[in-house]
């Protein structure tokens, strides 16, 4: 279609603004993607009330146009994440890649060399892609034995430094370490309950926000 421009500008510019194709519009919004386990996947709670639902309310209230895609899924191992982070780089093209595994690693005993293997290979893979990546650490009970706590909450960090990363070393910090910390879990103990992802946005939210904001 073509348009006689020589007579009215404005009415030109007006005209080729609703031209513009709609699929040029979304392509315009940058997307985050978060991959996690049940802490992000919403585990025994209502739809959108978890911390990732309540980051999408949170960017509307700060007036930042992202879209974000959860990608979390309940049992999720960071050799799962692994697996499926290029054909999720491929389809989204993230800006900004958001890791929060290696909870049910713990969980399965699973050697902390692979933990951080699998995490330093999913924070490569986004950088190549051209996103910014935040890891979202987490911590184990003592009961795994004090050498396995320790590297546990350490790997983060150290893949973190390696690939200058932004980190946040606890996600359940806050919730966790609390004297009421059982009032806080669902029935089994391990997943928060609804009324502890607030908290858990809280925690994020610092360290993600210089993300999108391009810093």
């Amino acid at each position: 279609m073509q348009i006689d421009c020589t007579r009215r500008a404005v009415f030109c510019a007006l005209a080729g603004a609703l031209l513009t194709p709609a699929w040029s519009i979304a392509a315009a919004t940058p997307t985050l993607l978060v991959m996690g386990d049940s802490l992000s996947a919403e585990y025994g709670l209502a739809r959108g009330t978890g911390w990732v639902a309540l980051l999408t309310q949170k960017l509307a209230s700060e007036r930042l146009s992202w879209n974000v895609v959860n990608a979390s899924i309940s049992g999720e191992t960071s050799s799962g994440g692994k697996a499926r982070i290029g054909a999720l780089l491929a389809t989204h093209k993230p800006k900004v890649v958001v890791i929060e595994l290696g909870a049910n690693d713990a969980l399965r005993g699973l050697p902390i060399k692979d933990l951080i293997a699998n995490l330093d290979a999913m924070v490569m893979a986004a950088q190549a892609a051209g996103a910014k990546v935040l890891l979202l650490g987490m911590q184990v009970p003592p009961n795994l034995g004090k050498r396995y706590t320790q590297d546990f909450a350490e790997s983060f960090a150290q893949v973190s430094e390696k690939r200058k990363t932004a980190l946040l070393p606890f996600l359940l910090k806050g919730v966790a370490d609390r004297p009421d910390a059982k009032d806080w879990f669902q029935a089994d103990n391990t997943h928060p309950l609804a009324k502890a992802h607030p908290v858990m946005l809280a925690q994020v939210w610092p360290a993600l926000k210089p993300l999108l904001l391009g810093r």
